[in-house]
């Protein structure tokens, strides 16, 4: 889609040379929008999964304001929020630390609630100068890339979600011996489980994705380990070629939001022995279908 059939006048979206993300420039989101404009944002969202706002100074007033363009605040678990700012949180890693960075593994936020978050905000406080990418997986054209047979053989099957191997008390972080300047919550409420579509509907596009990731699918409702595993190793795998794949580079007061139900994310590393500190907040999501 042009940008010009999007908005008019002085905002322009301009897209990426990959499958998804866009540029929107002309906006200064430490004001409130006119409807007509965020109506217009929502739609370039829709589109493009993943839209980046550049140059946008943002206290926690206006990050939390910029969040309720795409609706209301999801819920995020297992991990300390702000003082006094229940949804926002700080993904920081100090230049001093040597634990993995917060993300570090291809994952769709929250997939383990039974109402995923629909949306991810993060805006840039401190940029290193180097590294601390994001990649985006592009779960639309990984899925229209499947052949027939394959995409008839994942129609309605299931994958079972859970935060064990992350948040559980047996999880990567209750085991972590480096120091995090982030506080994670373990919990036993990590150990639960749900099921969701392994190619969901969007909801607003209507277009197939698939939804599965290596972080919290941990199986396939009613398959054997010994048949799911698999299973899910080729999706996984499928999913994260380089043509389903943008990388994503920040600047610093850059505003990202990216579509959980049709994207995968992981954040890079390459910056150790530099700061990087995010402000991040949710978008409330719907049962997948």
């Amino acid at each position: 889609m042009e940008p010009e059939a999007l908005l008019d006048g002085p905002v322009s979206i301009k897209p990426g040379q990959a499958t998804i993300g866009a540029e929107i420039t002309g906006l200064d989101l430490t004001r409130p929008l006119v409807p007509a404009v965020a109506e217009a944002v929502r739609r370039a969202f829709a589109n493009f999964a993943v839209v980046w706002f550049p140059d946008q100074p943002l206290d926690h007033d206006q990050l939390e304001a910029a969040t309720r363009i795409f609706g209301d605040f999801g819920v995020d678990p297992y991990v300390a929020p702000l003082a006094e700012r229940p949804h926002i949180l700080e993904v920081r890693r100090e230049a001093k630390e040597t634990s993995s960075p917060f993300g570090a593994a291809w994952h769709s936020d929250w997939s383990f609630q039974e109402r995923p978050p629909a949306a991810t905000l993060l805006h840039a406080k401190i940029v290193p100068p180097q590294g601390g990418d994001t990649l985006y997986a592009d779960g639309y054209a990984a899925y229209e890339a499947l052949s027939p047979d394959v995409r008839g053989r994942l129609a309605g099957l299931r994958g079972v979600h859970s935060a064990s191997r992350p948040y559980g008390p047996q999880g990567a972080y209750a085991r972590e011996t480096q120091s995090r300047s982030m506080t994670i919550l373990s919990s036993p409420e990590a150990e639960k489980t749900w099921s969701h579509p392994i190619v969901r509907t969007h909801p607003s596009t209507g277009r197939k994705a698939l939804f599965v990731n290596p972080v919290y699918t941990v199986g396939v409702e009613g398959m054997e380990p010994a048949q799911a595993d698999p299973l899910l190793a080729f999706l996984f795998k499928h999913m994260t070629q380089d043509a389903f794949v943008y990388r994503h580079s920040w600047r610093p007061n850059m505003l990202t939001i990216w579509d959980n139900r049709c994207l995968m994310h992981h954040a890079t590393g390459g910056y150790d022995g530099h700061e990087r500190v995010m402000h991040r907040t949710t978008v409330a999501g719907e049962v997948p279908v």
